[in-house]
């Protein structure tokens, strides 16, 4: 069956094929490391790792590579207000990184090249670029390229060049021939790293970090470029010019977006102080509970968080771990309906909310079913089809017992709630939070003299 994506570039679901058959070479933009993870991160590369996961499950060899941007006005910062050396922040955030995306069941990239390993390289780039009349050295010492210089600027964000506003978002020079023009390599200020190039010491601009180092790693011209849905204008639009002018061909042919993750409306950002981080959540919630609600939602929808919805998560895994724990293992049989219909959901467009729903049909027939065989033909099928979903890693026991810590208060105030919720004939919301007390470890037992617990 034909996987479709849809493209960024053409704003159309289109049959994916691969420039090399049976391959994917696949660039997507990593975190810019000067502080810790957040949720919104983490949707943002959950979706391509759900991608990963997919391609590999139907046997294509997928080289993903996925890029550290270790300089930047932010990180120079950041240190400073530390006073500490910019490679200790780095080096510390990004094994930060590391942990909290191996807690996800992140898939590692094939590469993680870090921009300061490819100096040269950009170097080399923006000289190309200057030869070919698509970048100029300033009077105030940075090198810019120029915008107007590439007929199809826009394409990626259907936006008209004659339209366009620099805005907040590009930094504003004096020195530059166009104020749509962008920096390629900035010049050296006072107790900034620095490096030595043709136009004097400086450090590179955040655009040209991604074409070099997707060059160096998948060539010139590969298969998907992805990212979050902040980066496609300016930052996607820009690599797609100056890489498309260095190299005289295209560059990447399918470019995928994630959607945003917002809080109260707002998207989750840490400029705006409106963030989750993902180490504080793993102290209530299991890392599959964060990782099954990313998913629950298609990858490139807008998601609103809020702890309820973590906590709604919470009791749909365990209602699949509760069918886990109903059969043994080992059964060799697949139920190859329900391989089929997450095939085809996963096809279009990696629509993982259908995919889930395959998991709960046969969690269903786990419950329903009297036979052992057919039971573990459904438990094996379901565990098959959750590891393309990066879920059902821990036992049923594991799982269940997963942050039991609850205080005789909280969970006291819990039954309050469970018990406002059924006298106002709101049962879904009271059987959701018995589902969630299930899931800590808390079991409820309802009787005329009413309400009591004990731990499973």
């Amino acid at each position: 069956m034909t996987i479709k994506f849809y493209n960024s570039l053409t704003n159309q679901k289109e049959e994916f094929t691969p420039i090399r058959p049976g391959e994917v070479g696949m660039y997507v933009c990593g975190m810019t490391v000067y502080d810790n993870c957040h949720l919104g991160h983490a949707r943002a590369m959950m979706a391509f790792d759900i991608l990963v996961r997919y391609f590999q499950y139907q046997d294509y060899k997928v080289n993903f590579v996925r890029n550290i941007t270790d300089i930047d006005d932010k990180i120079i910062e950041r240190a400073a207000d530390n006073k500490e050396p910019i490679e200790d922040l780095t080096n510390r955030t990004i094994s930060s990184m590391h942990e909290d995306f191996a807690r996800l069941g992140l898939e590692l990239p094939a590469a993680e090249p870090r921009a300061t390993d490819h100096i040269a390289g950009m170097i080399e780039m923006i000289s190309q670029l200057i030869e070919k009349g698509h970048a100029y050295h300033s009077e105030g010492g940075d090198v810019f390229f120029a915008v107007r210089t590439f007929a199809e600027y826009g394409k990626l964000s259907n936006k008209n060049i004659d339209d366009l506003n620099p805005g907040s978002r590009v930094a504003e020079d004096e020195s530059k021939k166009d104020p749509l023009d962008f920096v390629l390599w900035k010049s050296t200020k006072p107790n900034e790293p620095s490096w030595d190039s043709p136009w004097g010491p400086g450090r590179p601009g955040w655009h040209i970090e991604c074409s070099v180092m997707s060059f160096e790693n998948l060539g010139q011209h590969f298969d998907i470029h992805g990212g979050g849905p902040d980066l496609l204008f300016p930052h996607h639009e820009n690599e797609i010019a100056q890489s498309e002018c260095a190299s005289g061909h295209k560059f990447a042919n399918y470019w995928l977006h994630s959607g945003l993750l917002k809080i109260n409306g707002e998207k989750m950002s840490k400029s705006l102080g409106n963030f989750a981080m993902l180490k504080d959540l793993f102290k209530s919630y299991h890392p599959e509970v964060i990782r099954y609600y990313l998913i629950s939602s298609h990858y490139r929808s807008s998601l609103n968080f809020d702890n309820e919805s973590l906590d709604q998560a919470r009791a749909a895994l365990t209602r699949l771990y509760q069918a886990l724990a109903l059969s043994l293992d080992g059964v060799m049989e697949r139920h190859q309906d329900s391989i089929e219909e997450f095939a085809h959901s996963m096809n279009d467009d990696l629509n993982t909310p259908e995919a889930l729903s395959i998991l709960f049909g046969l969690a269903k027939l786990v419950n329903n079913s009297a036979s052992e065989k057919e039971q573990g033909m459904y438990v094996s099928t379901m565990k098959e089809l959750s590891q393309v979903l990066g879920l059902l890693n821990e036992t049923p026991e594991v799982f269940l017992q997963y942050g039991a810590g609850l205080s005789e208060e909280e969970i006291s105030a819990q039954i309050q709630q469970r018990n406002e919720a059924r006298n106002s004939k709101d049962f879904q919301k009271a059987d959701q939070i018995r589902d969630d007390l299930a899931a800590q470890g808390i079991l409820l037992d309802d009787s005329s003299k009413g309400t009591t617990w004990k731990k499973s």
